[in-house]
């Protein structure tokens, strides 16, 4: 509904110098493969910079270890000179970077896995866990599909978990075909409200 939103109401349209950026996270959004900008939008580029605006974030999780299989509902296409797109909150200029993740402390929802124990000896009371360097992200073309590939950086040593939970589950089996769909905003809920931040002090300058 968003991506249908910003195509009628505001792709090449006067009002989309008032964009900082469409933030359309857990879809497939399609550009001409290794383009930023056609396909799903005419006008409305990807966002490749912390202040660039006016531009789209979009992206699809999966585990680095766990990639969208042939049957997956996401990363894939089949349009023709198409490609899902993808934007690392993390790193928009590409590559891998520390995500900085907001989890729920109890799990992602009566859909997903059960959380994990966050640390042993230790007792959470918060709604929401960060997980400082706990894992990574990083926008991977592979076998057909492009997905943000998510990166556990499991340290024993450490009293912190070395997992993250959050896949989708039916019948005690984990649907993999959906990948990390209920995390994919919390995964990365640090660099998105950072990257908001960012876009409206660029924004703000260009109008001064």
């Amino acid at each position: 509904m968003l991506t249908q939103l910003v195509k009628d109401e505001i792709d090449g349209k006067p009002v989309q110098k008032q964009l900082l950026s469409a933030m359309l996270i857990g879809s497939n959004v399609l550009v001409p493969a290794g383009k930023d900008v056609g396909g799903d939008f005419k006008s409305v580029p990807l966002c490749r910079s912390d202040n660039q605006t006016g531009c789209a974030i979009t992206y699809v999780s999966f585990r680095a270890e766990s990639p969208p299989p042939a049957n997956s509902r996401f990363a894939r296409t089949n349009e023709a000179g198409m490609a899902v797109a993808c934007t690392n909150p993390a790193k928009l200029g590409g590559g891998k970077a520390i995500a900085d993740g907001w989890l729920g402390a109890e799990g992602s929802g009566a859909s997903g896995a059960p959380a994990n124990p966050w640390a042993r000896g230790a007792r959470i009371t918060t709604a929401f866990v960060r997980t400082p360097e706990l894992f990574s992200s990083e926008c991977v073309s592979s076998g057909g599909s492009n997905y943000l590939a998510i990166t556990t950086n499991a340290v024993p040593s450490d009293a912190r978990t070395d997992s993250i939970t959050g896949d989708v589950m039916a019948g005690g089996m984990i649907l993999k075909d959906w990948g990390l769909h209920l995390l994919d905003v919390s995964l990365l809920q640090g660099d998105l409200l950072r990257l908001v931040n960012s876009q409206e002090a660029a924004h703000t300058k260009k109008k001064t």
